[in-house]
């Protein structure tokens, strides 16, 4: 080898030996610098905000934790908020909807149970619960009984059992009833272009309606209707009671177990246990105090001489006889479950001159 090789050996091995501390060098400078840029970075805009803004605007806080790799804190906003706000929660517990019904459904009627309350129960009319069940209840709510197994319609109407001969049309005008209702109600699963219905079927009418045939017990009165000329009227003679016009709760409860007044049930049923007393809603004569078999069970009635009549049913027990007075707030009987019922409660019927009114209207 010769001295002229050995000597390109080592100038070429300096080269590299130079670029290599160059490369190294650039690198410590660069790291430098970035590091110097992410903890100067923050304070150089706390220091600008300032300078332009002043202690009102925007501040920028300086990011102390260092595993925190942003370039920037986001700035904080201070809002002076005087005026009144809704603050809403949010709701852990939701219930999802359910699809509407289409079809009927069967109920069985259980203990305390009522036509008015099972309607509600289902978001359907009481009416339309009797209505569409006239084969048990024969349009008379006082017959509803434990055990019973009723229909439930999907929706507000009549659901009616189809019968040989009957058509759309008739049906309709029967129910006060659209045709187009009916077809058009998809539970009825109608084809339109042929509407056949098998005899015995089961046909929602939306809408449907018709008129009730009311059980009542007869309204005796005192004066020159006679009351002894009708079938359980008491027989009045020597003065009487007169009631002032106004009347308290006729139970220590102030609140409904069962039906509420409603065009099948002219009457409340007033929450009472067995055995609770029951008050004259205001002075007057009795007129009937005993057992009515048209599902009012022991059942007291009172004239109070100025048009008014009240009516207290299902009594377990009657502390009042056929032709006394009483005042109001006399103990007149003790509330039951008797006739047709399905648990103890009072029904208190008003009257006025014949016709019935909503208790609610003439109660505190």
């Amino acid at each position: 080898m010769t001295d002229q090789t050995k000597q390109d050996g080592k100038s070429t091995s300096s080269t590299h030996q130079w670029q290599v501390w160059t490369s190294w060098l650039v690198t410590v400078i660069l790291v430098a610098v970035l590091v110097s840029v992410l903890y100067w970075q923050p304070i150089l805009a706390q220091e600008l905000a300032e300078r332009n803004g002043g202690a009102d605007s925007i501040s920028v806080e300086p990011v102390s934790d260092p595993s925190v790799e942003a370039l920037a804190s986001m700035p904080y906003f201070e809002v002076e908020q005087n005026d009144a706000y809704l603050v809403r929660l949010p709701e852990t517990n939701t219930i999802a909807p359910t699809r509407p019904r289409s079809q009927p459904i069967e109920y069985e009627v259980l203990s305390g149970d009522a036509v008015f309350s099972i309607a509600h129960k289902f978001n359907i009319s009481p009416e339309t619960l009797l209505w569409s069940n006239y084969a048990v209840l024969r349009d008379d709510p006082h017959t509803l009984d434990v055990g019973q197994v009723l229909r439930i319609p999907p929706t507000n109407g009549i659901l009616y059992e189809w019968r040989e001969g009957d058509t759309l049309e008739a049906v309709a005008r029967d129910f006060k009833a659209s045709v187009d209702d009916i077809l058009n109600w998809s539970g009825n699963r109608l084809d339109l272009t042929n509407p056949e219905i098998d005899e015995g079927a089961l046909v929602m009418i939306p809408g449907g309606q018709r008129e009730f045939q009311q059980w009542v017990v007869p309204t005796y009165a005192v004066g020159r209707s006679g009351t002894s000329s009708l079938p359980g009227g008491c027989e009045v003679t020597g003065p009487v009671f007169y009631g002032g016009g106004w009347f308290i709760w006729p139970a220590d409860n102030r609140y409904l177990s069962g039906n509420d007044y409603w065009s099948g049930h002219l009457a409340i049923d007033i929450a009472a246990g067995t055995g609770a007393a029951i008050y004259a809603a205001d002075a007057g004569v009795v007129v009937f105090a005993g057992w009515n078999s048209n599902g009012y069970g022991n059942v007291v009635m009172i004239d109070h001489m100025n048009g008014y009549h009240t009516v207290y049913a299902h009594l377990s027990a009657i502390n009042v006889s056929c032709g006394s007075n009483v005042a109001q707030g006399n103990i007149i009987g003790r509330a039951g479950s008797t006739g047709n019922s399905t648990g103890p409660h009072l029904h208190f019927e008003v009257r006025y001159l014949g016709g019935f009114l909503n208790p609610w209207t003439v109660l505190p």
